[in-house]
């Protein structure tokens, strides 16, 4: 059986639900990188506090706080990316492993579906933690790379190659959180085809929820509000 001949397995229902699933992935996270002006999100808004930090880092010395700093942001992406890679094993064991799984779909939706349809649902999960771990790597790196340019930013403050260095180092943290929250992005919506094994309604419903849990942190969360308020007493 070739692979156009296993796709019949799924409705328009299911094709619907996957495509709407990705839609989704792709707007919030498009929205949440170029907001409006009006409206900013979190990660915009710390990206301007990522700034000011390399900004004042220069007036420090020595820079040890700094270091540190920067030192706990690459153990977090460490973490996850190893957690990214322990979960991309488990789904892999999955596909020779499926009567399990079967089991749990078969109590949930009462419908009896060949192997196939389970292990290419479980390649849609795949999909996402490898996109993660992929995200979360190279944010480590990133971050690595920002260390370097901290370490050849001059103590002078006066020295005509101090702030430019600075904001050198502020844009590769800039890009390293942003490779960053593009990994926790794809773990959360890793999750939602888990909702799948119950029909594609409930992956639906779990792709709107995954979308709106996001959107709320970053548009409407109190940690918005405070970042806001921060903006506000500064001007």
């Amino acid at each position: 059986m070739d692979i156009f001949s296993r796709l019949t397995f799924f409705s328009y229902v299911d094709y619907s639900s996957l495509g709407l699933l990705f839609w989704l992935w792709f707007v919030i996270g498009w929205r949440i990188e170029h907001p409006s002006a009006k409206h900013a999100s979190v990660s915009v808004l710390m990206a301007g506090y990522r700034r000011e930090w390399m900004r004042q880092m220069i007036t420090r010395d020595p820079r040890i706080f700094d270091a540190t700093i920067l030192g706990n942001l690459r153990q977090g992406t460490a973490f996850f990316a190893s957690a990214s890679m322990i979960s991309i094993g488990g789904v892999l064991a999955l596909f020779g492993n499926t009567e399990q799984l079967i089991g749990i779909a078969d109590d949930l939706t009462l419908n009896s579906e060949p192997n196939i349809v389970w292990e290419l649902k479980l390649m849609v999960t795949l999909f996402f933690v490898t996109n993660a771990f992929l995200k979360f790597v190279w944010s480590n790196r990133l971050f690595g790379y920002c260390a370097v340019l901290m370490s050849a930013v001059p103590n002078d403050v006066d020295d005509p190659r101090t702030m430019p260095r600075a904001m050198q180092a502020a844009e590769i943290n800039v890009t390293a959180a942003r490779g960053f929250n593009r990994g926790l992005r794809s773990v959360y919506f890793g999750l939602a085809p888990a909702a799948w094994l119950a029909g594609p309604i409930a992956l639906i419903v779990a792709s709107l929820i995954t979308c709106l849990v996001l959107w709320r942190r970053e548009f409407a969360s109190q940690s918005r509000d405070v970042l806001l308020s921060g903006d506000a007493h500064d001007a």
